[in-house]
């Protein structure tokens, strides 16, 4: 008798487990409403899908015309009026070469509209490229080069630094009358500048901030006042500049801030 009640005791215990029983009309309803809206969505874009009727293009057209705009854009334009790739489009008309931004909407019932803006050229680079007023190359070769926009040069993967550096040489130097035509930055790393009156600006390759800021600071007003008798400055000196006259001679000025007696003299004050 104590041997059956032993078995017993060893005998484990075994459970049943049942998954939850899920009506079919559950998962059949969802899947069905899902499906009605889906086939809504497609079968109103198909209605409303029509054929693009018009094209509205606004723009101020001083480089870029309405019709190479069109022509463009024209293999776009035979998707229709809701499947038309509007990003796509607007790649395509920012891809033409005087193209800075473009916008493009949906006007219903078939019609887009079409906005650009054209790029600003703010200097010539190196012999007949343009920069933009952010520095950057949108013209390799133009056909038509402004003879007022400044010119700038150097390794093409420099432009933006020679368009920053000449915009703010530029900057400081308007407010005391004198102005950059033309700003270079050879092969060698080395920076040159010349004015809007022709005396030429010698920077060299290294400490090319520190050299600027002496050249605004103080070179500046010495050639405001003698422009006519200057013919170059150098600033490839560790503590000063050298000034080159039209008469062949030359100034080398060793302490800038310590001889104000000679800083006028240069400036013709003394």
């Amino acid at each position: 008798m104590t041997r059956k009640q032993a078995r017993r005791k060893k005998q484990k215990k075994t459970q049943r487990f049942a998954f939850p029983r899920i009506r079919l009309s559950h998962i059949v309803a969802p899947v069905v409403a899902v499906a009605a809206v889906v086939a809504t969505y497609f079968a109103s874009a198909s209605m409303l899908d029509r054929p693009i009727r018009s094209i509205e293009i606004n723009g101020p057209f001083q480089r870029v015309t309405a019709l190479q705009i069109e022509e463009a854009i024209a293999g776009e334009l035979e998707d229709g009026f809701v499947s038309a790739d509007l990003g796509r489009i607007q790649q395509r008309i920012v891809a033409l070469e005087w193209i800075d931004e473009a916008t493009v909407a949906r006007r219903w019932p078939s019609r887009l509209r079409i906005t650009v803006t054209e790029q600003v050229p703010a200097a010539i680079w190196g012999e007949r490229g343009l920069l933009n007023v952010r520095g950057e190359l949108f013209v390799n070769a133009a056909r038509h080069i402004p003879a007022e926009l400044p010119r700038l040069d150097g390794p093409a993967e420099q432009a933006p630094e020679v368009a920053r550096r000449y915009l703010a040489v530029r900057d400081r130097l308007i407010p005391v009358g004198l102005d950059l035509r033309r700003v270079n930055l050879d092969e060698r790393g080395s920076w040159d500048m010349t004015l809007h009156n022709g005396v030429e600006v010698r920077l060299g390759r290294r400490d090319i901030d520190a050299r600027t800021d002496l050249f605004l600071d103080v070179v500046a007003d010495i050639i405001t006042g003698r422009a006519a008798d200057i013919e170059y400055v150098d600033m490839r000196y560790s503590n000063g500049f050298t000034i080159g006259w039209n008469n062949g001679s030359r100034t080398p000025v060793d302490d800038p801030e310590g001889d104000a007696e000679e800083m006028l003299a240069l400036r013709g004050e003394g």
